[in-house]
């Protein structure tokens, strides 16, 4: 049992991700940004090239924050949709890359949200065999998951994330501020990962969501992305490349193997990728019921969550085989045998193979 969910007062707070001499920080809240400004300037003595790849949008809205890091790193604008994450755009960055004398001991940064981070890192652990790379997360959704862990990847016409790496930062730093300028549906998006974690491993952390209803300026809100940083890195520090045979890492796919069907049935897009683990959480708990398995209750409590959070609790037409079929093909699928994370209590959850037959149930039920 954790302990109990309490404010957080302080300006910023410091976590470590650890992996022997792979080790690495998390700074987390106001002022995050000005301590990568001092890392990065440190680099810069030591005669590093930084170069940074930025969401456009993120560029936009943040100008001043921009010219301080254009300072020490050249900055190179893209589009943060999901779009972006092609192996087309890992060639592109390369080839820059490579025109700009980019070397083994430069550093590149990820600014922007999981798009730019996934594709970055995934750029830095193939350019000449690896380099180093920063995370500065500028949405909820990256801060408390994509930004920490080290998988990298890009999606393929098969598939979200199918190529990809382990590609672990040199550090993370999550300035809160940058969530002020964060769209609504973006930052509802981001809450979905927030409550995967509460459920996951953070009972008192759920109670509070089903309490208070969380905002960009909320009091709470660094704690509670304190809280789902501090779960995911033991998580990560004890398993890093996902080869526990039950549990580990794979916990942290609590509703991904669903809502990564849904984003490509549906088209990437269309659901941000928070809306779409939302309601694959929905589903995991109802195939948890179907199992009989579950806390009584549980698929409730975390539906009136995601609709507190603003975030979709339905479908929109989709077809059950084809969702089955894209399950198939996501990484996570073993020996042709479908894997799940199932919740038997808010809390506590387990990993467990699942026969395709209960899958294309909890499918249909949603589907109708």
């Amino acid at each position: 049992m954790r302990a109990e969910y309490s404010d957080w007062s302080g300006l910023m707070i410091n976590l470590k991700v650890k992996l022997s001499d792979r080790s690495y920080p998390i700074h987390i809240g106001n002022g995050a940004f000005e301590a990568a400004l001092a890392e990065f300037e440190k680099a810069r003595a030591a005669s590093k090239k930084l170069f940074c790849v930025a969401d456009a949008a993120v560029a936009a809205k943040h100008k001043t924050k921009l010219a301080a890091l254009s300072k020490t790193a050249e900055i190179f604008e893209i589009n943060g949709g999901e779009s972006s994450k092609s192996l087309a755009n890992v060639e592109k960055l390369c080839s820059i890359l490579a025109e700009k004398n980019i070397d083994r001991k430069s550093c590149l940064i990820a600014l922007g949200g999981g798009v730019i981070g996934d594709l970055t890192g995934f750029v830095a652990s193939v350019y000449m065999r690896g380099i180093d790379f920063y995370q500065l997360p500028t949405t909820l959704l990256a801060m408390v998951d994509s930004s920490v862990g080290g998988k990298t990847g890009v999606n393929i016409p098969e598939g979200k994330n199918l190529v990809g790496s382990f590609h672990q930062p040199r550090a993370v730093f999550a300035d809160t501020r940058f969530l002020n300028t964060l769209p609504r549906r973006e930052f509802a998006a981001g809450m979905a990962e927030v409550i995967k974690c509460a459920v996951l491993g953070d009972r008192a952390l759920f109670s509070m969501l089903e309490r208070e209803s969380l905002s960009c300026k909320h009091s709470k809100l660094p704690e509670a992305i304190r809280r789902c940083c501090r779960l995911k890195a033991e998580i990560v520090s004890a398993d890093e490349r996902e080869t526990s045979k039950s549990g580990g890492r794979a916990l942290l796919n609590f509703g991904h193997t669903f809502g990564h069907a849904i984003e490509k049935c549906a088209g990437y897009g269309n659901y941000l990728h928070g809306e779409a683990v939302g309601i694959g959480m929905l589903m995991a708990s109802r195939l948890a019921d179907k199992l009989a398995g579950a806390e009584s209750g549980n698929f409730d409590r975390i539906k009136s969550v995601l609709r507190k959070c603003g975030l979709p609790v339905k479908l929109s037409k989709l077809e059950a085989a084809d969702m089955l079929e894209a399950m198939y093909r996501d990484k996570k699928t073993l020996a042709g045998k479908l894997k799940f994370v199932l919740a038997d209590k808010i809390g506590e959850s387990r990993t467990e193979h699942v026969d395709s037959s209960d899958v294309l149930s909890v499918l249909e039920d949603f589907l109708r």
